[in-house]
């Protein structure tokens, strides 16, 4: 009998180990399938979706607005401050004048001759400076020798002269001006007519 008794609570032993696990399997199973979620649930799930997503595309929207308006202010600044350089660089011209005409106030007494030619010499100076900022900034002369251009010239009287062919540049009246290879002015010339 006892050994009976014994194999009795082996067997319930096992059987109960048997439920233990058939009940864990179970409460792992239930843990493992997703909760079925009702209809309000799921609505409610996707408009918080839908709102994060607008949020997000109105930030970034923003955000390029901002972009946009810092962009074109730039743009603006820089057209208007284009010329700053430039200008900077006709500053020494305009100091050698004034110093011309400080210089001419001071020198009362100097004779006429000598003070001719300081003056001559300020100017020489003043124009140096004006070339070495246009050399600066490539603005160069438009060349007056040889056949006239009409891209490049205006014709503002015609000449006879046996030294020159017909169509060619006899003087140059007024010098014209390149900037890089754009006309900022036309050389004013008289041409050869024969």
């Amino acid at each position: 009998m006892s050994e009976n008794k014994e194999e009795l609570k082996e067997e319930q032993i096992n059987q109960e180990e048997v439920e233990q696990n058939v009940e864990t399997q179970e409460v792992n199973e239930e843990a493992s399938e997703p909760k079925e979620l009702t209809l309000e649930e799921k609505v409610a799930e996707l408009e918080a979706k839908l709102k994060e997503s607008e949020d997000k595309y109105f930030r970034v929207h923003a955000d390029f607005e901002n972009i946009k308006k810092r962009l074109e202010k730039e743009k603006y600044q820089a057209i208007d401050y284009a010329s700053e350089k430039f200008a900077k660089d006709l500053l020494a011209p305009i100091d050698t004048l004034e110093m011309a005409l400080a210089a001419e106030e001071a020198a009362k007494e100097v004779p006429a001759e000598e003070l001719l030619a300081k003056l001559k010499e300020g100017v020489e100076l003043t124009i140096k400076n004006f070339y070495t900022a246009f050399e600066k900034h490539d603005i160069s002369i438009v060349e007056t020798e040889g056949e006239f251009d009409p891209n490049f010239h205006n014709a503002v009287m015609q000449v006879d002269s046996a030294e020159h062919e017909d169509g060619q540049i006899v003087q140059a009246l007024q010098k014209g001006y390149l900037f890089k290879d754009r006309l900022l002015r036309p050389a004013m010339v008289s041409i050869c007519k024969k």
